[in-house]
This record gives structure tokens, sequence and C-alpha cells, in this order.
């Protein structure tokens, strides 16, 4: 099943609250389990990058901090808090 039957699924058949809540918090783990395994992988001086929807572009930086929910990247912009999912190493 691909990623757009999935949504279909998702957003044309008839869900109890329960099933959706369900799916909820499918989602939310997957999440959490995804940004933990980023987190163990990164390390302070890590050369990264994300992209900035603020912005529209792709920054670039090295890891200054690794706290609970945010990572503290260096760019040449300034300090940013970027969540770990959003990561990539360079």
């Amino acid at each position: 099943m691909d990623i757009k039957q999935v949504n279909s699924a998702i957003m044309f058949n008839s869900w109890t609250d329960m099933e959706l809540a369900s799916m909820i918090d499918a989602i939310k783990f997957a999440r959490a389990s995804l940004q933990k395994q980023v987190k163990r992988s990164l390390r302070v001086g890590q050369a990264v990058k994300f992209h900035s929807s603020k912005r529209g572009v792709t920054m670039q930086g090295t890891v200054n901090k690794i706290a609970v929910k945010y990572v503290t990247v260096s760019t040449p912009q300034g300090l940013w808090k970027v969540p770990a999912n959003m990561l990539e190493a360079v």
C-alpha cells in the first residue's frame, strides 16, 4: 500500500473515534522513535543540514547542543533550535 492509498483510506472511510485515536497514537509513537534514532546518531560538533520552511532555504551548520526536544545548530545566520527529525548529517 502506498502513501496515497493510506491517505485515501484515512480520509474517505468511516472510522470510529477510537480507531482514529489509535492511528494518531501510532503516528506519535513512530515520530518519537524516529526522533530518538536521529538524536542517537548525532554528536556535538557534527555537520548537519535542515530545511527552513520560514525562509524557504536549506541551512547548514554544526550541532552545538542536543536537548530533550530540540537540537541547537550553529549556522552562519545564528543559532537555531531544530527538532531532531528535521536534521540530516552532512
